[in-house]
This record gives structure tokens, sequence and C-alpha cells, in this order.
């Protein structure tokens, strides 16, 4: 029987990465505190235009904000979902530790970010020098800096300048997200495959989770804290979130 969403993984290991993913959304919205929100200094005045500009209501301006902090660890789950969706395509297993993805003949070794901007400087040099350690211990072999989302469609050797010393090899290259499923699955529009599919996939996966368990049916506990705040202080969330984070102003203590 022919699978039902991409042809280079089978339809459940794809819904179990489905699976994985909204396990992490619910876990990050769920366990993101007051205190997490807090963290940076919440920019209250902007908040303030955010509420009457978008005509929001108090609740609505908080989750917004709690969901683009939260934003940051999905951003990196994503990754995850894209290693262990090439992880499922034959020829390829997930390994322990280490190396994101490698070839079960040791030909291939990947490391993968989600987005070319988030890997700078003295991260380039370690990344460079775990996957030069690897074609060095397996001859014939080549190594990937894959970065999913990129600037351009990209597959060359990667050579950089870090502290005035030059890193390159032949063997190391860096590649877009594109050239890396294409690479792995022998498929040239595999990646923009999985794009076509992925929202039939994700709604037979909601489709299984009762609706008090969907993710916008979660509330964080950083709501929970604040809705409990409020009861006692009688402040609206707005003044509670200034109070948290500036009662050391002059004239924040009054609220």
């Amino acid at each position: 029987m022919p699978n039902k969403y991409v042809d280079f993984v089978s339809d459940e290991h794809l819904t179990n990465c489905i699976s994985e993913l909204y396990t992490k959304y619910l876990n990050a919205k769920a366990s993101y505190t007051k205190t997490d929100f807090n963290k940076n200094k919440v920019d209250v005045f902007k908040m303030l235009f955010d509420k009457k500009f978008n005509n929001l209501d108090d609740e609505d301006l908080i989750e917004k904000e709690i969901s683009r902090q939260v934003d940051r660890t999905i951003v990196n789950a994503i990754g995850d979902f894209h290693e262990n969706i090439l992880n499922g395509v034959d020829g390829y297993s997930k390994v322990p530790a280490g190396i994101d993805i490698k070839s079960d003949d040791n030909k291939v070794f990947i490391e993968l970010k989600n987005k070319h901007n988030t890997v700078k400087g003295e991260d380039n040099k370690s990344i460079f020098t775990k996957l030069k350690g690897e074609i060095d211990k397996n001859p014939d072999s080549k190594a990937y800096f894959a970065r999913i989302l990129d600037k351009k469609s990209t597959n060359k050797q990667w050579s950089f300048s870090h502290k005035k010393t030059e890193y390159t090899n032949e063997n190391v290259l860096i590649i877009s997200g594109d050239q890396l499923y294409k690479i792995i699955t022998g498929k040239d529009n595999s990646l923009f495959e999985l794009y076509q599919n992925l929202p039939q996939a994700i709604d037979d996966f909601l489709a299984t989770i009762p609706d008090d368990q969907k993710s916008d049916n979660v509330e964080s506990t950083a709501m929970k804290e604040f809705t409990a705040d409020i009861g006692k202080s009688n402040r609206s969330i707005i003044d509670e979130i200034a109070f948290s984070n500036y009662n050391y102003y002059l004239g924040f203590d009054e609220l």
C-alpha cells in the first residue's frame, strides 16, 4: 500500500515525528513560568501600545507575548523534527549522541540547524572540528553543516575564517535544507513534497487528540501564576507585569 503523505519515510514515522514535536509544543507552553516571562525584562510600554492598537484584552495580550517568547524554544524543536524525519529514511538511523544524522555506511555525516543565522563564530569552529573529526575517521566520507532555512539553495565546500585561522576541507560542506533532503532521499523535490503534504498529516494527527488536550486549550504556568497574583493584588495583568519587572523604578512601587 503506497504512503499517504511522502514516499521517502513511512506514514507512521512521519506521524511519530509530528507527535514528538507536538509534545514539545505542549511542554514548552505548559512549563513556561512567570519567572521565565519576566527574565529578560518585559517592555511594558510596547504591551500598552499592542493592547490599544490591536484591540486586545489583557489575557490575549499576555498569551501572545508568551507565544512569542516560547517560540524561541520551538525553533530548536523544528530542527529536531527535520533531524527525526531524515533519520527515518532508509540507510540512515539515529545515533545516541554526537552527530545529528549519519548514514549507516558511515559515508555521510550531518550537523543540522534549523536557521542559517543561529550559529556564529566559536560555534562554527566547534561544528567544523566535529565534522572534520568524522571524515578523518572515515575515509571517502563527506560531512555537511546543514541549515534547513537558508538564504539560498547551497551545497558547497565550507570555508570560513575565525580569529585569523582558516577553516576549510574539501569533504566538509555547507548545505541548505532542500539540497540536504535531496542527498538523503535521492529526490530533487523531497523537502517541497514534505511541505505540500505536511498540513494534511498534521490535520490527521490532530484529529486523534481530544479537544481539551489540544495546545490552544493548554494554559501556561505563567498565565496561572499571573491569574493567582492579580486575584491577590487586584492589579490588572499589565500592572502586575509592570510591578514585577519595575517595582524598583520611581513611582512603580505605587502599583
